[in-house]
């Protein structure tokens, strides 16, 4: 355990530019402080001792603002950045190195009995409010953005955004910070797509209405294939889930 919060004490030196001095970061950083009371009532609730585990939990959720189940897994050197909003169930698992922002939910999706919340792999970041929801996995070096709701699966080093959640990166050189003015914006896309269609659509309609037999000049046939299977590809994956 003494191992384990040496290295959430020092992840935080390596992850947020404004932690200058060790006192600051041990009297004023409410994630470090959920994480400790959570070390403590997670070995006493392995040890099966009763009401007390809770108590921890309750207690360092009123003086921290985040509320971490005493039967939750988390690995070494998490980093609760802010903290206040932070939600991780009983049954969640966090691997090692993870990077949680505030607002962030590690819940479940309904009353299942047994493993019903979320595992995270190894160096993930969770963009601030995001939701992660139900039994599934997260691999790892995943990248949530900010505000995503996650229901299913996501491979390792893949990003993820969206409302549910889709895929729109995967395999790249992905860092540990999370820049979310970089992520792509896939409901937008296939907005644009949507109204690519419709103004081809408009002009064929038009063409039409003067008799004409050629296409558009600015629609060629290898234009339109290339347009329709291009749109229909990315409408198709916005509806299935973009592959997660």
């Amino acid at each position: 355990m003494l191992k384990t919060a040496i290295a959430d004490f020092q992840i935080i030196f390596e992850r947020d530019p404004a932690a200058r001095n060790w006192l600051e970061v041990l009297f004023c950083y409410p994630g470090l402080q959920a994480l400790f009371f959570h070390r403590v009532a997670h070995w006493l609730y392995c040890l099966g001792f009763p009401f007390i585990p809770r108590l921890i939990s309750h207690l360092a959720r009123f003086f921290t603002g985040v509320e971490i189940h005493p039967g939750a897994k988390i690995g070494k050197g998490v980093f609760i950045d802010h903290g206040i909003g932070v939600v991780i169930g009983e049954t969640a698992i966090v691997g090692d190195n993870a990077l949680i922002y505030q607002g962030v939910t590690l819940g479940g999706t309904g009353k299942e009995i047994g493993k019903r919340h979320p595992t995270l792999g190894e160096n993930v970041v969770v963009g601030a409010g995001a939701k992660v929801l139900g039994n599934i996995q997260i691999g790892n070096s995943a990248r949530i953005g900010a505000g995503s709701v996650v229901l299913r699966d996501i491979p390792s080093h893949c990003t993820v955004v969206g409302i549910p959640g889709r895929v729109v990166r995967c395999k790249d050189n992905l860092n540990s910070s999370l820049n979310n003015e970089s992520l792509q914006d896939p409901e937008a896309e296939v907005i644009r797509a949507l109204f690519d269609r419709i103004q081809f659509l408009e002009e064929e309609i038009e063409a039409l209405k003067t008799h004409r037999n050629v296409p558009v000049a600015m629609h060629s046939s290898l234009q339109k294939a290339v347009i329709s299977n291009a749109s229909n590809r990315l409408i198709s994956e916005f509806l299935d889930g973009a592959g997660i």
